[in-house]
């Protein structure tokens, strides 16, 4: 009988067992499912059971209305996508080997689509090596580490769109080595030192060689500690910072040889010129208040160039500066009312061509979802001097909506 007992006890803890493999089987098998799927609180992607790959994907699209008026002319209703764009990111073999991939797909985005030329639908393509935990090496085409607000992504301003100074002054995306070495703390002094070395004519340029590159290097200091979940790279105090935050850089490029009118951007120059940019960028953040100031200027000789073909033809390099001041506060709502001030002077060599530019914004912003899911308003006026001492008063309106993951 003792036998028999202890024979049916052994059965009943085998098959015990039996069932607790079964069930913690079927509870990893449950996990390594889930975690193809989700693998980040900000993020829908997938993550392979071996572990060799990730991908994260996510999109964004940007409707936007508004109404224009220029001094002495009719006004004019706009209504767009503004930006409709699709994101890959994630690692290859090791997470040390990470990429970005970043696709456009809006008019804007694309531009003109010539005979023989394919659309612009390439905004970055980028390999990334994490040497160390504080040094990342990209090869491929991505943001230049200029002024900091295009460095900020797009879905993430406080207005509708970026500054005229941004718009006239950014070095933009290029292809070629970036290098990226960054130390940060919360609490302690922080700081980042950015470089790049690229091509110079901006992104998916094919249209013809020359034998200049850019060189650009930027740093950003972060004196009282770095900001709540990178929050230089966003605007609008979203975290709510206890304490004080600060932000300071400057960043300097000299595109050699440069075939466009704004180095990375604009229209095609009739000769070769050597442009130098310069930036410096500030931030605070506390309590919901968010302020920044950005100096901006770009620099060449004899940056106006002549068509050898026909003298009366000329584009020049949009040579000056411009000073961008921005001030918001994020009530415990999530609405936020924003104010900004743009300067833009050009240098007396193109006076003639170009005017200064004085604008004053007002927003009004509801975040919904932080910047993933958002409503924004704002109203600009435009003070436009003019060469002939002639002054234009332009204003426009705008409403958008930003929805994305």
């Amino acid at each position: 009988m003792k036998r028999f007992l202890l024979s049916i006890v052994l059965m009943f803890t085998m098959f015990a067992s039996a069932q607790e493999d079964k069930i913690e089987k079927k509870e990893v098998v449950k996990k390594t499912e889930l975690s193809q799927y989700l693998n980040s609180k900000k993020k829908f992607g997938f993550t392979e059971k071996d572990s060799l790959f990730q991908v994260n994907i996510g999109f964004r699209v940007q409707s936007r209305i508004g109404y224009g008026k220029e001094d002495g002319e009719s006004g004019v209703v706009e209504g767009e996508i503004r930006r409709m764009r699709l994101k890959l990111d994630g690692f290859v073999y090791n997470p040390k080997f990470g990429y970005k991939v970043e696709l456009g797909f809006s008019a804007r985005d694309i531009g003109t689509v010539v005979v023989g030329n394919s659309g612009n639908v390439i905004l970055d393509g980028v390999l990334f090596y994490k040497a160390t935990p504080h040094f990342t090496i990209g090869f491929g085409q991505t943001k230049l580490p200029g002024n900091n607000q295009r460095v900020i992504s797009s879905n993430s301003l406080e207005l509708t769109d970026r500054s005229i100074n941004n718009s006239k002054f950014n070095i933009d995306r290029d292809f070629g080595v970036f290098l990226d070495y960054s130390k940060g703390s919360p609490e302690h002094f922080s700081y980042s030192l950015k470089g790049a070395i690229t091509k110079g004519e901006g992104r998916n340029w094919v249209k013809t060689k020359d034998d200049g590159i850019a060189l650009t290097g930027k740093v950003e200091l972060f004196p009282l500690g770095a900001f709540t979940k990178n929050g230089s790279n966003f605007e609008a105090d979203l975290m709510r910072e206890k304490t004080l935050k600060w932000m300071v850089s400057g960043a300097f490029s000299q595109n050699n040889n440069a075939l466009r009118s704004q180095g990375q951007l604009g229209s095609s120059l009739y000769e070769s010129r050597t442009l130098q940019s310069l930036f410096f960028d500030t931030m605070l953040k506390y309590n919901g208040w968010a302020a920044s100031a950005a100096y901006m200027s770009r620099m060449a000789d004899n940056p106006i160039t002549v068509n050898p073909l026909d003298i009366t033809k000329k584009q020049a390099v949009y040579v000056g500066h411009g000073i961008d001041t921005q001030l918001s506060y994020l009530f415990p709502s999530d609405y936020q009312i924003i104010g900004r001030f743009s300067t833009q002077k050009v240098d007396a060599d193109i006076q003639t061509i170009s005017p200064n530019v004085d604008e004053y914004t007002i927003g009004l912003s509801k975040y919904i979802f932080g910047h993933k899911v958002k409503v924004q308003g704002e109203f600009s006026y435009d003070n436009v001097q003019n060469y002939s001492g002639s002054v234009d008063n332009n204003w426009f309106a705008r409403f958008q909506v930003e929805i994305g993951i």
